[in-house]
């Protein structure tokens, strides 16, 4: 009997890692409390495929984006696209890093770029510039692709109230399961380590042409990035997109949710301010659309670690990750103690040693 396995959260996480195990055969059901797939933060994000250049400070997370992107290309081709111009910034004075210094933690991690003096639009007070070649994640295509291929095995507009662990296995709403994989970010069984929850508001922008993603680095800076829509672009900045750090996900719900016009102005004006003082053309090229709610879990520290971590308890694991392009990563390491037939512990297995030993007569 093939070894069943629940799957609570379906975003890009839980959907590849479903689609992944049933493809090796595994019974797989993936339960969301929503309408669709990918409508937390999944679906509520700058639509971002990461190679590495955004995190400079931490090896581990540039190493899982560069391989974890081109694992992806290869995988999900039809479900990101490429951005013509992606320009990566080093701003003379606010930066943490010098540009030199950016450059070559950019080559010592194997990471293609190429290194530009300008791009199309006119950038203030920057040291140097990269061309990087990530791309622009699709995701209503990616809905509807996993889907259409998890079919029954999504389970939406399902919301887990109780699960129980007992010895013979994981008890959800009178279903046994052998095992369990959260991929709720914390907001279902907790994680293992020191995290906040970040209540964030993201940024729509709508322009007549087209126009670069502009990411400043690195530090408390900002970006542009366009989206799925080639009309629309996201405006993001460190500073001032989180809405607040709070212990638990009730509270920041609360907090998504009770976003007003006025808090909305109030952003759109110093994220405005902040990408003017290096794109000073950016008020007269874009105009705001609305913003996007989301809730992101991040871990505790300023060392700006986004990589991804699993951890198992039981029978049940837990997913923690920043970036999309680590869904690889995630998926082996849950895959690897599931083959290592680790929940079969208390299976008793006489050996055949003695048997095998050969009988020589005198």
């Amino acid at each position: 009997m093939a070894l069943s396995v629940a799957v609570i959260g379906a975003g890009w996480y839980g959907c590849h890692i479903a689609l992944s195990l049933r493809g090796l055969g595994l019974d797989v059901t993936v339960f969301d409390q929503n309408e669709r797939a990918m409508h937390e933060a999944s679906g509520n994000n700058q639509f971002r495929l990461h190679l590495g250049f955004h995190y400079p400070r931490h090896h581990g997370t540039r190493a899982q984006s560069r391989d974890g992107f081109m694992r992806f290309v290869e995988r999900y081709p039809q479900l990101s696209r490429e951005v013509t111009e992606n320009i990566y910034a080093v701003p003379r004075e606010d930066s943490l890093i010098d540009f030199a210094t950016y450059r070559l933690i950019m080559t010592s991690s194997g990471i293609d770029y190429r290194e530009v003096r300008e791009s199309s639009v006119l950038l203030r007070g920057v040291d140097g510039l990269l061309l990087a070649g990530e791309r622009v994640l699709l995701i209503e295509r990616a809905r509807r692709y996993f889907t259409e291929r998890l079919g029954d095995s999504l389970q939406l507009g399902q919301r887990i109230d109780a699960v129980e662990e007992r010895a013979d296995g994981i008890h959800i709403g009178g279903t046994r399961y052998d095992v369990l994989i959260d991929a709720t970010w914390g907001h279902r069984t907790g994680l293992p380590m020191r995290f906040f929850y970040e209540p964030t508001i993201l940024l729509y922008y709508e322009t007549d042409g087209p126009f670069p993603a502009v990411t400043l680095v690195d530090g408390p800076l900002c970006s542009i990035y366009p989206t799925e829509d080639p009309g629309l672009y996201t405006l993001s900045s460190v500073p001032h997109t989180p809405l607040g750090r709070l212990d638990s996900p009730e509270e920041a719900r609360r907090v998504r949710d009770g976003v007003s016009a006025a808090t909305v102005a109030e952003k759109a004006q110093l994220m405005e301010d902040q990408i003017s003082r290096y794109v000073p053309e950016f008020r007269e090229r874009f105009r705001l659309v609305g913003p996007q709610l989301a809730i992101k879990t991040k871990p505790v520290g300023r060392f700006d670690d986004r990589s991804c971590y699993v951890f198992r308890r039981g029978r049940t694991f837990s997913v923690m990750s920043g970036k999309i392009d680590t869904v690889f990563f995630a998926t082996e390491r849950i895959l690897a103690a599931i083959e290592a037939g680790q929940f079969d512990a208390g299976m008793h297995v006489d050996s055949s040693l003695r048997r095998n030993i050969a009988q020589i007569r005198a």
